[in-house]
């Protein structure tokens, strides 16, 4: 409401002077979508510094176990700083926050991590994207929720645009490809679980707190597998591009992605950071044609059009409902 005096309101109107509030609004929306598409695009070369990785040698455990060391750390800090001025924990919350951090981060990654060692980077990030839908059937069968017209079109629509893509793999090298689909469909379904438990917990808990909570679960639960799998030397024997790839791959694609992500939702909202994280699959098979030499054919392409446009769809029976 105007605070002027009702007089001055009868009066002429002034010259129109520049406010300051659009601009500032166009610089909140740019930064914004600048920063989740940054986020989306960063997240999306994991998949492609890890078959870099393979191709030393390395393998899945040992990667995911360099990964969290890297990103150990920085998860600390940042749950150090959003545990300031608030209360502890619960013990339930505490639980909630372990399982959280086992399925979403840990599980999640691991399984992610075995099937790139048989797919293409481009297929394991279409399954991937599948997690929206899968939330939406988790809903239906834990809490009897029917999807909306809407949501089972996106469904379809994002599984053909799935069917596609692992349709042109399966081809080159089909027990390889079943195999792959498989671990990295059980990724995102372990995601999925992880997305539709943690909607009554960040409530409680707050978004940064939980991250970097359930993250350095995720953190030590990879680091403990590794060592209850392989000797701790042999985690200092690995060629040097592993290394490399590994500080690549826990601080650009790993760390960043959770902060700017962050910061980008909230300046623009999260229905929106959905829409642009449909960068993360362009940027995937851009990134693996140019860097793996991965084939990129017409059905391929069509699937990944398909399965951007199921997301989308999901994202805005989302907003519609909001």
């Amino acid at each position: 409401m105007n605070a002027s005096p009702r007089g001055a309101a009868a009066a002429a109107p002034p010259a129109p002077v520049a406010s300051p509030l659009p601009t500032t609004s166009r610089r909140l929306l740019a930064s914004g979508l600048l920063l989740a598409g940054v986020g989306a695009i960063a997240a999306s070369g994991k998949a492609v510094i890890v078959k870099l990785a393979y191709r030393h040698g390395a393998d899945a455990t040992t990667l995911l176990a360099l990964r969290m060391l890297v990103a150990l750390p920085f998860f600390v800090a940042m749950g150090a700083w959003a545990s300031r001025r608030v209360p502890a924990l619960s013990r339930g919350d505490l639980g909630r926050v372990a399982l959280l951090g086992f399925s979403g981060y840990y599980l999640s990654s691991y399984l992610d991590f075995l099937g790139l060692q048989y797919i293409s980077a481009t297929l394991e990030r279409l399954i991937l994207y599948l997690s929206p839908t899968l939330v939406v059937l988790i809903a239906l069968v834990v809490l009897r929720q029917r999807p909306t017209r809407l949501q089972v079109l996106a469904l379809l629509v994002s599984y053909l645009g799935v069917l596609l893509a692992f349709g042109h793999d399966i081809q080159l090298d089909g027990r390889r490809t079943l195999l792959g689909s498989a671990l990295v469909f059980a990724s995102a379904l372990s995601y999925a679980v992880y997305l539709f438990g943690s909607g009554q917990a960040v409530v409680r808990i707050g978004a940064v707190r939980l991250t970097a909570y359930a993250s350095t679960v995720a953190c030590v639960l990879c680091i403990g597998q590794y060592l209850l799998l392989q000797p701790l030397a042999a985690l200092g024997r690995q060629p040097a591009p592993v290394y490399w790839l590994s500080l690549l791959n826990g601080t650009v694609c790993t760390v960043l992605p959770v902060l700017v992500i962050m910061l980008g939702v909230k300046r623009i909202g999260s229905s929106l950071a959905a829409q642009v994280s449909m960068l993360g699959p362009v940027s995937t098979i851009v990134l693996s044609v140019w860097l793996l030499d991965e084939p990129m054919g017409p059905w391929q392409g069509a699937g990944t059009v398909l399965v951007l446009l199921g997301v989308l769809l999901v994202g805005s029976g989302v907003a519609r409902k909001r």
